[in-house]
């Protein structure tokens, strides 16, 4: 099976290259990686415009629409048999692609997350307050799923492809995370999770996830349960 990994990508200039190599040198067979950058004006784009590699196939969007917006055009033009969702930072390793994908490889899953609380992988000491966040809005949507995940707000996702491409995302930002695990719950899926590596950024370093878009995900845990 060939990989299709999908980076989202805005003001990600200090570390695209970095995660490019690493992405490469990934052990998995890689059809494509495409690159959606949000409109990105801290040199970004400069970037992306100097990269000549066939494998890297590069979409621009004409305004800021959000990552949830990213992901929407990027799982439109994959065309692997399984696509790996990848943020620009480094806070997310390449080197797990092995064990993220090896259960849909076994034909035991068609859906696999990468958790950042589980298995003995190293996972940078940031934010207690993130932590009990992301641990919140974990447990409210497996009540509403009934699944048992432990880490619903993971970068790390992987789909089949015709699983992603079937399934209508309408979320523009960080609402893309409860907004499709409601949605893969309701369809009789195999989903799995596997730990990973955890390299968290500070604020300084570019984390842009805030507090607000936690009152949105709440929104979309109980939007994308309870009415769709």
């Amino acid at each position: 099976m060939f990989v299709s990994v999908i980076i989202p990508c805005f003001n990600e200039k200090e570390t695209l290259t970095k995660i490019l190599k690493k992405v490469q040198n990934s052990k998995i067979d890689i059809k494509e990686i495409i690159i959606i950058d949000d409109h990105s004006t801290d040199g970004t784009v400069e970037i992306l415009e100097s990269i000549q590699n066939p494998l890297i196939k590069i979409y621009y969007h004409t305004y800021n629409k959000g990552k949830g917006a990213a992901l929407r055009t990027g799982f439109a033009k994959a065309t692997g048999d399984i696509c790996i969702v990848q943020d620009a930072d480094l806070e997310y390793d390449p080197d797990d692609y092995p064990i993220l994908i090896k259960p849909i490889l076994d034909d035991k899953a068609d859906v696999v997350f990468g958790s950042r609380f589980q298995g003995g992988s190293p996972h940078r000491v940031v934010y207690f307050w993130h932590r009990i966040g992301n641990g919140f809005l974990t447990l409210l949507s497996n009540i509403l799923t009934d699944l048992d995940l432990s880490d619903m707000e993971t970068c790390y996702k992987v789909f089949k492809r015709e699983i992603i491409q079937s399934i209508r995302i309408q979320e523009n930002r960080f609402g893309f995370e409860p907004e499709i695990t409601a949605k893969i719950a309701k369809k009789n899926l195999r989903i799995y999770e596997v730990g990973i590596a955890y390299y968290g950024r500070t604020y300084s370093e570019g984390k842009k996830i805030t507090w607000k878009d936690g009152i949105r995900a709440i929104y979309c845990i109980l939007k994308y349960n309870l009415f769709y």
